[in-house]
Formats: C-alpha cells, sequence, structure tokens
C-alpha cells in the first residue's frame, strides 16, 4: 500500500472530528450536553478554513474535502436553526422540535418513578443492584448530572441495607425517581417481601 500523504491524513482527522462534532449536537438538542459544542464547532471549523484557503493538488483529496466542506455547511444551517427556535421559544417547531407526549406539562411536576428495586442482601443479588446503578446513571445522565462511580453506589445500598434490617425490617426498597429535573435515589425500609 503507497503511504498515506499528509492531505488524505488531514482529511481523516477533519471526518472524524466533523463526525464527532454531529454526535455533540444530537447530544445537546436531546438534552445530554448543557450547552453548544463551540469548541469542537470552532476546531472544525479552523480546519474547513484552512483547508478552504490552500491549493489541494490531488483531485481526489480535493473532491473529498468539496463534500466534507458541503456536509459541514449543511449541517451548520441546521444547528443554526435548532438554536434559534429554542432561543426564540418555538420548542415544537424547528428541525429538533420535541413533540409533547401526552400531559407531559403535568408530569414534570410530580415524581417520575424509573424503577425500583428491594434487597434483603445486596451482595448476593448482584444482577439486581446492578441494574438499579444502570438506571440511576441513565436518570443522572438526561438529568445532566455525573453518574456515581459502581463501588461508591455498591457501598452505599449495602450501608443502607444493613441499617434498615438491623432495625427489624425484612428488606429495603430503593427508588430512582425524578423530580423537577432533579434525580432522588430512596431508601425505605419495607415490611413484606415487595416492591412497593
Amino acid at each position: 500500500m503507497p503511504p498515506i500523504s499528509e492531505t488524505e491524513r488531514d482529511m481523516q482527522r477533519l471526518e472524524a472530528a466533523l463526525k464527532q462534532l454531529e454526535a455533540e449536537y444530537n447530544m445537546f438538542f436531546a438534552g445530554r450536553l448543557p450547552k453548544p459544542p463551540w469548541e469542537t464547532r470552532g476546531r472544525v471549523a479552523a480546519m474547513v478554513k484552512q483547508y478552504d484557503r490552500a491549493y489541494i493538488q490531488n483531485y481526489a483529496d480535493r473532491f473529498r474535502f468539496a463534500a466534507l466542506q458541503a456536509r459541514y455547511q449543511a449541517f451548520v444551517d441546521l444547528w443554526d436553526k435548532g438554536l434559534r427556535a429554542r432561543e426564540e421559544g418555538r420548542a415544537t417547531t424547528g428541525p429538533f422540535a420535541q413533540k409533547p407526549k401526552g400531559d407531559a406539562a403535568g408530569k414534570r411536576t410530580e415524581d417520575t418513578v424509573k424503577h425500583v428495586a428491594a434487597f434483603k442482601d445486596p451482595m448476593r443479588e448482584m444482577d439486581k443492584l446492578h441494574e438499579l446503578y444502570e438506571r440511576l446513571a441513565d436518570a443522572r445522565r438526561e438529568a445532566g448530572e455525573d453518574a456515581v462511580p459502581f463501588h461508591k453506589f455498591a457501598d452505599l445500598v449495602k450501608n443502607q441495607v444493613k441499617k434498615l434490617t438491623s432495625e427489624g425490617h425484612s428488606e429495603v426498597a430503593f427508588r430512582v425517581a425524578v423530580k423537577d429535573g432533579k434525580v432522588n435515589f430512596t431508601a425505605r425500609a419495607t415490611k413484606s417481601g415487595s416492591e412497593d
């Protein structure tokens, strides 16, 4: 195989950076990033500008750059329209509009229970513990919060179960809920074996 030219290597970098930028904008419009990815966009824009001003000798590289540049410009137009719609309060219009689901406005004020699990001995119920951790991590990500390391989470659950079962309760129920955009993780002793 012939060695990869510097221009082709740069085109590969530009393509990878454009994919990353697209992913970051998708996460932003889905609510998983708190602000638009301005830094990544600035890096990609600088790369595009650099090659737009330079002379590319190889026709294949020139064609590839033109395709990447057109794709970048189409995305920029789309993202700017989405941002403008958001800033103007048109959440139900624009390219990234989220359609309201039923009575979504009413659900925001009350608890949305994501998951409930009851434990007698968390170290012997690892599948349930992992499931509870995944649900909590998902809820925290959706709310824009960092996930807690699993070992700290497992220690917390173990200590809560130990504390409440030592008070005479048979098992402890843990609940992952979201209220007003914030994640609540609560433990409650249960008298029977129900997960309520």
